[in-house]
């Protein structure tokens, strides 16, 4: 049988993007969003707001034509009253239609904002070369999204074409009727079949929007996604290589020994336990308020520590409970506190009595 390899699959990216992927994805502009989703929204809220201002809409039209046949009509034909014309056109068609493409616009953001909140990149704006490798560009005609938008388009005919036949078919008697029917009377009917097929088709264009996003989430997803390598170098330089900082740490380490063991021949004194823990004291009382710790270590280090106590002729005192309860409680450099100042007192004299100091 053949052995697998199982570094051929270390590239796969099968593992979830984390935090700081999604974070930096977002920075660039990459977020789940249904363009479609925003679009049928803003149509939906085109026809509602036009369904309910169109008779407002209508009488001003009326009133604006009529304003055209009474006060224009005979108007000189000159630079200015052109001018002034086309302003006055421009500013009855402003206000009609103003509320509509404002609501339009706020509800196109809003869905937008649903969707990612607030997200402002230049990524997708700046010129890259690879957008002009024709290999690249042919890759992206024939690929898994490619294909997707054309069945969402498919789908977005049928849907429009249906509702527009429905819509129609329903209303068919009114809407033959507007052939023999004088135009005042022809134009509600129109519109009211126009707004139903706006409204209808915008409900259906929200459902599809909304199978959209979900196939935009999934294909966030799918592109975000991590092999257990990429994880590994994300944390390697946010956190650091676990490697190198465990060689730092263990020169560290050594270092910090080599100081205390080069401190250790000014200590007094060396507690011990005997065998498991050692701590070795230095006082100067023209100095210090208090004993210092300049040493301290278990087992192996508390062996090498009375090794040296002994090379430099420091007396070495067996107290198995104070040695025990100073090791675990204080640290290199610390001072002992009041807790100890009778047993170190004690301990203290006794060496100074030994070395002929009292």
């Amino acid at each position: 049988m053949r052995r697998l390899n199982l570094q051929y699959f270390a590239g796969e990216k099968t593992e979830k993007a984390t935090p700081k992927k999604r974070q930096e994805g977002r920075k660039k502009g990459q977020v789940v969003k249904s363009i479609d989703l925003s679009t049928a929204l803003s149509m939906l809220a085109f026809f509602l707001l036009f369904m309910v201002i169109s008779a407002n809409m209508g009488q001003s039209l009326l009133q604006f034509m009529s304003d055209i046949y009474v006060n224009w009509l005979n108007t000189p034909l000159n630079e200015h009253n052109i001018q002034t014309f086309n302003l006055h056109i421009f500013k009855a068609f402003g206000v009609l239609i103003a509320p509509i493409l404002i609501l339009a616009l706020i509800m196109g953001i809003g869905s937008q904002l649903m969707q990612v909140g607030f997200v402002f990149s230049t990524e997708s704006l700046q010129f890259k070369m690879e957008r002009l490798d024709p290999i690249q560009g042919f890759k992206r005609i024939y690929s898994l999204r490619a294909i997707v938008e054309l069945i969402k388009s498919i789908l977005k005919l049928l849907v429009i074409g249906c509702i527009t036949f429905s819509v129609l078919w329903i209303n068919r008697t009114s809407v033959l009727q507007t052939m023999v029917k004088p135009i005042s009377e022809s134009l509600p009917i129109i519109g009211k079949v126009v707004l139903q097929m706006g409204i209808a088709s915008s409900l259906g264009l929200i459902a599809l929007g909304f199978l959209d996003y979900l196939y935009q989430k999934f294909d966030y997803e799918k592109n975000m996604r991590m092999s257990k390598q990429d994880i590994k170098d994300e944390y390697k330089k946010s956190e650091g290589d676990p490697l190198i900082k465990s060689k730092v740490k263990e020169r560290q380490r050594q270092m910090a020994m080599r100081r205390m063991m080069q401190e250790l021949p000014k200590a007094d004194v060396v507690i011990t336990n005997p065998t498991h823990f050692a701590v070795a004291l230095m006082y100067d009382n023209s100095q210090m308020e208090a004993p210092k710790v300049v040493a301290k270590g278990a087992d192996y280090l508390a062996l090498k520590i009375r090794e040296i106590a002994k090379q430099n002729d420091i007396v070495i005192v067996e107290k198995k409970p104070l040695a025990r309860a100073m090791y675990k409680e204080l640290e290199i450099g610390d001072s002992v506190p009041e807790t100890f100042f009778k047993a170190v007192a004690e301990i203290l004299a006794y060496v100074y009595q030994l070395k002929g100091k009292v």
